[in-house]
């Protein structure tokens, strides 16, 4: 199940592709071979277009054989790029299949518990059922192991031949089931693995437009350096759709390479994290995560490689009050990163622009760039890896904020598997259902809107609980760079021991993920007449309190800030909203059931 209804164009392809698929099956004797169409990969909304299941002729044991089915009758490679392909009618490059059914097969080794041990019971193939040989030629040269065969309409009697060498001609239900009815295993936090992904070798699995994007950049640092020239890289995804990820394996393989490559980032939480995470007790690679406001004074093509992430960030100019007045230049800051590598890539979601002055958006990225006369490419990524992979919520969430689009109103929710969404209808409440859903492992934590006082530290050094509703009340996160009792510092509220107790904001949450996340919903967002409508005078960030902050930005970015807390859960999100008529129009919009894996329910 994806969670979604099937486009008219997806449902043309079906039509043309699997029954071709079919035919062969039955013509090769493996009738009883079971299809599993549009399987979903574990923890993300990407799909292989069939995984066949059936017995090892060989060895009598389950067998699964990954088909990635492709309608082109033309494709050649990316300006030599091996993992790029360019077919005819696309805008843009796409990923060579073999690499596509790699990943696939990677991914359901790494994570699907039937099959993690027993690795070589995946198998690939990329089936290009329309193209002669003589007009994919340039793709056969990745063919590489049994993860990686590839096939034409030329080649149908040795794909045939393929199959039956592949199955046993008995019925594959069992191993179908066993596949599907599979553990699936806990998805690799990235600050966890990060370290060793720099240091060592690649610990993600990139799928889809994520691989695409990772060899976009790869090949736009072999390009920049044999052609001598500048080139400049955007891309862009919503929450969780693996922009840090992509950022963290390019960072690891260009160390490797020996380019010269640094992390950049416009939040003080993230890159502090990355510092303590990854860095921990090396102050080398803790020198790899820089601020966007490191690069004033960088010479000109001082890196091979300035990754910036969380791009979204970017402000107006670099200078604060800090700044010399010998540096006050007016300089754009996007400039500055822009000129400061040979190869500039920016990751960004412009739906999390959540201060003013910040312009991090694709059109500012792109048309100073072209306005310097350099070359940009972009990769959209449309999957999604955390919120259990549920792309469903994530549209839910921008209905239900408005977001999507000026006419889109919020929507039931109607459940996903393997995502849960509740409703507390209070606080105390909300907190207890963290506490079980995590009891046997696990990470939660609570954010909240800006509506509350944020004091300082007691002179006895405790946490002042401003965070009032009714006879509840809770912390803040910690203000500064040190700890607070068993609160941890700001920078660390997200990933360390103790952030649990206190209420994050969004310049704690955002950039960070954890397998729980409640969020109160402050009254500078309320329910009326059917939307959810923002109120300024309930907002007690002073950024957003400026007089030069128009009415209509702090509605975007009240928004926006929403949109990010919303999104930080991985296997669910619990909701509980402080005005009553709010929390009678979201108990309203789940679809009641009770309780549940990918349910969703009120308590």
């Amino acid at each position: 199940m994806t969670g979604r209804g099937a486009g008219e164009a997806e449902r043309k392809s079906w039509r043309r592709s699997l029954p071709v698929l079919a035919r062969d099956l039955v013509d090769a004797g493996l009738g009883k071979v079971e299809m599993l169409v549009e399987y979903q990969m574990p923890r993300s909304n990407k799909r292989a277009d069939v995984v066949l299941a059936g017995m090892d002729r060989r060895t009598g044991r389950d067998l699964y054989v990954v088909v990635e089915l492709k309608q082109w009758s033309r494709a050649e490679l990316f300006e030599e790029n091996e993992k790029l392909v360019v077919v005819p009618g696309y805008t843009r490059a796409a990923q060579h299949p073999l690499s596509q059914v790699r990943d696939y097969c990677d991914a359901i080794t790494d994570s699907v518990g039937a099959v993690h041990d027993e690795p070589e019971s995946v198998r690939g193939v990329a089936y290009l059922h329309n193209a002669e040989d003589r007009d994919v030629d340039d793709l056969f040269d990745l063919v590489q192991d049994e993860r990686t065969r590839m096939f034409t309409k030329t080649r149908r009697g040795a794909f045939l031949d393929y199959l039956r060498a592949q199955f046993a001609p008995e019925p594959g239900a069992g191993a179908a089931d066993r596949l599907l009815d599979s553990r699936i295993a806990p998805s690799r936090k990235l600050m966890e693995v990060a370290a060793e992904e720099i240091r060592n070798r690649e610990q993600f699995v990139l799928l889809d437009e994520q691989r695409v994007a990772y060899e976009m950049v790869m090949h736009a640092v072999r390009k920049a350096f044999r052609s001598d020239t500048k080139r400049v890289v955007v891309i862009t995804g919503g929450p969780g759709s693996g922009k840090s990820v992509i950022a963290l394996s390019l960072l690891g393989e260009l160390n490797r390479q020996g380019r010269s490559v640094l992390h950049a980032t416009g939040s003080r939480s993230f890159t502090q994290t990355m510092r303590k995470h990854v860095g921990k007790g090396d102050r080398r690679l803790q020198e790899f995560f820089m601020y966007f406001n490191s690069f004033m004074d960088a010479e000109k093509n001082e890196l091979d490689v300035l990754i910036c992430d969380e791009a979204h960030r970017i402000r107006e100019t670099s200078e604060n009050r800090f700044t010399r007045a010998g540096q006050r230049t007016g300089r754009p800051q996007v400039d500055e990163l822009i000129a400061a590598a040979r190869v500039p890539v920016f990751l960004l979601d412009e739906h999390q622009v959540v201060k003013p002055g910040e312009t991090g958006t694709v059109e500012a990225i792109r048309s100073h760039a072209r306005n310097l006369g350099f070359r940009v490419d972009q990769v959209d990524l449309d999957g999604q890896w955390r919120c259990g992979g549920s792309a469903k919520y994530e549209r839910w969430v921008l209905d239900l904020l408005g977001l999507s689009d000026e006419e889109a109103e919020p929507q039931p929710w109607t459940g996903d598997r393997g995502f849960e969404v509740v409703v507390a209808e209070s606080p105390a409440e909300l907190e207890t259902v963290l506490r079980e859903r995590t009891r046997a492992g696990g990470t939660a934590r609570i954010s909240a809107g800006y509506c509350w006082p944020w004091s300082n530290p007691r002179k006895d050094d405790t946490l002042v609980p401003d965070v009032e509703i009714g006879d509840w009340a809770r912390p803040w996160n910690v203000k500064g760079d040190r700890a607070v009792g068993q609160a941890p510092p700001s920078a660390l509220w997200a990933t360390k021991d103790g952030g649990f107790g206190q209420i994050g904001c969004v310049y704690t949450a955002q950039g960070f993920e954890y397998d729980w996340s409640g969020v109160v919903i402050g009254p500078d967002l309320i329910a009326r007449n059917g939307r959810l409508v923002t109120v300024r005078e309930e907002n007690r960030d002073p950024v957003l309190a400026k007089k030069s902050v128009s009415d209509s930005q702090v509605d975007q970015h009240i928004r926006n800030i929403y949109k990010v807390l919303l999104t930080r859960g991985m296997s669910g999100t619990v909701l509980y909203a402080s005005d009553p008529e709010t929390r009678e129009f979201l108990a309203g919009l789940l679809s009641g059931g009770r309780s549940g894996l990918g349910g969703s329910n009120e308590v």
